[in-house]
């Protein structure tokens, strides 16, 4: 086996990287704005009830739209 700096000096010795796993980005997005869901859930709660902060809400809110918009990107790019 070469050694390390060989490696690093002469790239092309080492070996072919694998190949990327494939993915179901739609499920892995969903699962994420569930989670966000949730958290909004329990941070609208806390406001309501528990003097909460709206910086926690907005946050969840974020981060359902970025989830919204990664589904769109995931729609468009589902063959790449």
């Amino acid at each position: 086996m070469p050694s390390v700096l060989t490696l690093l000096l002469h790239p092309e010795q080492r070996r072919q990287a694998p190949d990327p796993p494939r993915a179901d980005l739609r499920r892995v997005m969903l699962v994420g704005i569930a989670a966000w869901a949730v958290a909004l859930v329990v941070a609208g709660a806390l406001l309501a009830f528990a003097g909460g902060s709206v910086e926690f809400v907005a946050t969840c809110g974020a981060g359902i739209l970025l989830g919204l918009l990664g589904l769109v990107w995931a729609r468009r790019h589902r063959d790449d």
